[in-house]
């Protein structure tokens, strides 16, 4: 099996973290991306030299660019891309949200997987290389506080759709995955730490794990190169859809 090497944005925690260490384990040569420069040291003392860390702020356009610029040698022959980083912030109705959070989450889940996809996108193309997308059900299905979250989710399923579109013809697979309720630190950044919503959420629910979410997208990796998975919604048993609420004044 030919070597390949295999970048992944938010390697520092949760499904980017669990990726990076089955990736290695698959013979992968694995570039771990995330803003916590000792969390990704960390990985590289587990995982040895076969994990390369990259730290850097997805959410700033010029050092997702000097990042990748800066990969030489093998690691700049990236041959499958896997934006995974990104992040909610608050759970307010829209007439309270703090607008400093919807643009972070713009910033990140929006703007930083565009630019690092745009920035990898010729050695792919060169490379008959993939895409895999880390979307979540939330861009498919709305709920109370969901708002910016939700909508840049639904872009990150949009824009995976329209790269598949236009990618067509060069060999490069694009996926978008779509996890349901998954037990990382998800919530305890989306409400500042506070341990209580994480355990009200995940306690007795049986949720997915992020090893569930790393195993399936080596999965996806690893389909035939004639194979690509357009579209990937994984919930847990116990989740299912949201019901449409009616409010009556009366």
């Amino acid at each position: 099996m030919m070597p390949r090497t295999v970048l992944i944005t938010g390697a520092t925690a949760g499904i980017g973290r669990a990726a990076a260490r089955m990736f290695v384990a698959d013979g992968w040569t694995v570039i771990g991306t995330g803003r916590r420069e000792a969390r990704l040291q960390e990985l590289r003392d587990e995982l040895g030299e076969t994990f390369h860390p990259l730290a850097f702020d997805i959410s700033d356009p010029a050092q997702i660019k000097a990042a990748v610029a800066g990969l030489s040698g093998d690691l700049a022959d990236v041959d499958l891309l896997i934006n995974n980083a990104g992040l909610a912030l608050g759970t307010t109705p829209v007439p309270d949200v703090d607008l400093d959070q919807w643009v972070r989450m713009i910033d990140t889940n929006v703007t930083g997987l565009t630019v690092m996809t745009h920035e990898l996108l010729p050695t792919l193309i060169v490379r008959n290389g993939g895409i895999i997308n880390v979307a979540s059900i939330a861009g498919n299905y709305a709920y109370p506080g969901g708002n910016v979250y939700g909508a840049t989710k639904a872009f990150v399923r949009q824009l995976s759709l329209n790269l598949r579109a236009d990618l067509w013809g060069t060999g490069v697979r694009v996926t978008v995955l779509e996890p349901g309720m998954t037990e990382t630190e998800f919530t305890l950044v989306r409400t500042n730490g506070d341990k209580s919503s994480h355990d009200k959420l995940y306690n007795s629910a049986d949720p997915l794990t992020a090893e569930d979410m790393a195993e399936t997208l080596l999965w996806i990796a690893s389909r035939p190169a004639h194979v690509n998975v357009n579209t990937l919604e994984v919930m847990p048993v116990s989740q299912s859809f949201a019901g449409i609420r009616i409010h009556h004044t009366t």
